[in-house]
C-alpha cells in the first residue's frame, strides 16, 4: 500500500508543478491538459480504493 500512496503523491506534485510553473500557452489545450491530469488522480484514487477493499474482504474470510 506504501508504493501506491508514493505514486499517489508524486502524481499530485507533477499536477501542482504543472499548474505553477510552466503551463501550456494556449488557454484550451491546458484546460484539456488538466482535466485529463484531474480524471488519472482521480481513477487512481479509485483503484487505491479497490485495493483496499479487497484487502479488507480477504481479512474477514
Amino acid at each position: 500500500m506504501k508504493k501506491q500512496l508514493i505514486i499517489y503523491g508524486v502524481l499530485i506534485l507533477a499536477f501542482v508543478l504543472y499548474n505553477f510553473l510552466e503551463p501550456v500557452k494556449n488557454a484550451k489545450t491546458d484546460t484539456l491538459i488538466n482535466i485529463l491530469f484531474a480524471s488519472a488522480l482521480f481513477l487512481y484514487i479509485a483503484y487505491i480504493a479497490y485495493l483496499v477493499l479487497r484487502k479488507m474482504g480477504k481479512k474477514d474470510k
